[in-house]
This record gives structure tokens, C-alpha cells and sequence, in this order.
């Protein structure tokens, strides 16, 4: 029969407007990252369930494993979405995928933006947030595996310097503490000892009572802002490549997303107009 002048070319029942090959990328990609959300959520739960109560509660603000556990439970979430919205074609998940993994890109650009150009606000809530870890030192395992595995590995001792170690009850170095830790330092400030087969946990004993000179003799002295900065001006490169490795999984996510929606409105138009003229004797 023939075609009424000016109507689009007509189309097989079983055409389809979405592409598998679309659909099911977009499935598996976000099915990746919902499997790591789960590892994420599972390793912070365990971590806080295994921690004394009050000492959890104590260092809510600067636990580790709650940080886990927000990050695993929004990636679970975002990319519940996707999977649901890829498989079932919902436009309405995937508009929620595609708005709030923009909304994440966007606020991950403005905060690098911002940390660079106000750089002195940045290098002062890093302070207070060092200072922070600090005060809670002997309250949390995992906070205090954190801090001196960040000591070691940068080579540096408190936050501007190895005497931002009185700001812990233990190791204040006021002459009222009773704490047999009293003006020290924890070990991992200390400076390593070729060959040493045991840790001796106590040579930072008392090192915050003798000079900057006496001192950097057996620990380190800088402290570990500084030695941050530093490390992130040589490593400019890296930290690049780790944002574009970051930045890079959101964009095909976004773009992805955008194609799949866009080809599932193209569907929808198909068949509104196949059931509207599909009776039409012209058609």
C-alpha cells in the first residue's frame, strides 16, 4: 500500500532505536562500580563494628571507616540507578544517573579549582583536620595505622611541627599529665635505624621537651603539611593522571547515559507514531 506523501520511512516491528551494544556497556560499567560500592560499605562496616563503642563515638568526625562507608553507600546508590535505568530503560533512573554523577564531576572540578586558588584556606583546613587526627590519636586503631603510615611515608612529624603532638592527652607536655608518654612523639616520627630487627616503640621519648637541633637527631621535625605541599608540587604529573583516571570513568558514564536516553525517546516517538497510524490507509 502506499506511503502518505511526507510521512517518515516506515520501520519493522522489531526495529529498535536502542542499541544493545549501548545498553549493556552502560549495564556492566556501572555493575563494576556497584560491586566496589558494596566492598567499600562491607570493609566500613567491619571496621566500625570492630572498634570499641565509646572509642568509636569518641572520633566519629575523623574515622576512616566512616568515610568508607558515606562514599560506598553514594556510589551505591548512583549507580543502582544506572544498572535499573540501563536494563529497564527508565528514563527517569538514568536522568537521576546522568544529573547527579554530572553534579559529583562538577563539584570535584570546583573543589580542585578552589583548593588551588585558595590555597592558604586549603593548607588551613588540612591543618585543623591533621590537628583533629592528632587529638584522637590513641582513640581509633585505624586512625592511628593512618597517621603513621602517613608519618613514615612522608618523613614528618605532626602537622607545622613535631610539637603539635602535645595537642594528645598522652602525649601533652604539660607538667600536670600524668602519662608515661609525656612530651614524646609516637615512633613513627622517629628517623630509621639501619638494620633494626625490632620497632623500639618509645625512642620518640621525651622529644618534645629538647630543642629543634637535639631534636632532629632522632626524629623528624618537619612537619607534615610541609612536606605535603612539597610533595604534591613533584607530583604534579601523577596527581594529573590520577584526576584524569578519576574524571574519565564519570564522563563515559554521563555520555553513555545520555546516548541511552536519547535513543529511548527516539523509541517511544517510534511507537506513538506506529499506534497512531497504524489503522491510517495511507500508511
Amino acid at each position: 500500500m502506499a506511503r502518505r506523501p511526507g510521512a517518515p520511512a516506515a520501520y519493522g516491528e522489531e526495529f529498535s532505536f536502542v542499541s544493545p551494544l549501548v545498553k549493556y556497556l552502560l549495564f556492566f560499567f556501572n555493575m563494576l562500580f556497584w560491586v566496589i560500592s558494596m566492598v567499600l560499605v562491607s570493609v566500613g562496616v567491619y571496621a566500625r563494628l570492630m572498634k570499641h563503642a565509646e572509642a568509636a563515638l569518641a572520633c566519629l568526625a575523623v574515622d576512616p571507616a566512616i568515610l568508607l562507608i558515606v562514599v560506598g553507600v553514594l556510589m551505591f546508590l548512583l549507580t543502582f540507578c544506572g544498572c535499573i535505568g540501563s536494563l529497564r530503560e527508565n528514563i527517569c533512573l538514568l536522568q537521576t544517573f546522568s544529573l547527579c554523577l554530572t553534579i559529583v564531576f562538577l563539584l570535584q572540578l570546583a573543589a580542585g579549582i578552589l583548593g588551588f586558588v585558595f590555597s592558604d584556606k586549603a593548607r588551613g583546613k588540612v591543618s585543623e583536620i591533621i590537628n583533629n587526627a592528632i587529638v584522637h590519636y590513641r582513640n581509633d586503631l585505624d586512625l592511628q595505622n593512618l597517621i603513621d603510615f602517613g608519618q613514615k611515608e612522608f618523613s614528618c612529624c605532626g602537622g607545622i611541627s613535631y610539637k603539635d603532638w602535645s595537642l594528645n592527652m598522652y602525649f601533652n607536655c604539660s607538667e600536670d599529665n600524668p602519662s608515661r608518654e609525656r612530651c614524646s612523639v609516637p615512633y613513627s616520627c622517629c628517623l630509621p635505624t639501619p638494620n633494626q630487627a625490632v620497632i623500639n616503640t618509645m625512642c620518640g621519648q621525651g622529644m618534645q621537651a629538647v630543642d629543634y637541633l637535639e631534636a632532629s637527631k632522632v626524629i623528624y621535625t618537619n612537619g607534615c603539611i610541609d612536606r605535603l605541599v612539597n610533595w604534591i608540587h613533584s607530583n604534579l604529573f601523577l596527581l594529573g593522571g590520577v584526576a584524569l583516571g578519576l574524571a574519565i570513568p564519570q564522563l563515559v558514564g554521563i555520555l553513555l547515559s545520555q546516548i541511552l536516553m536519547n535513543q529511548i525517546k527516539d523509541q517511544i516517538k517510534l511507537q506513538l507514531y506506529n499506534q497512531q497510524h497504524r489503522a491510517d490507509p495511507w500508511y
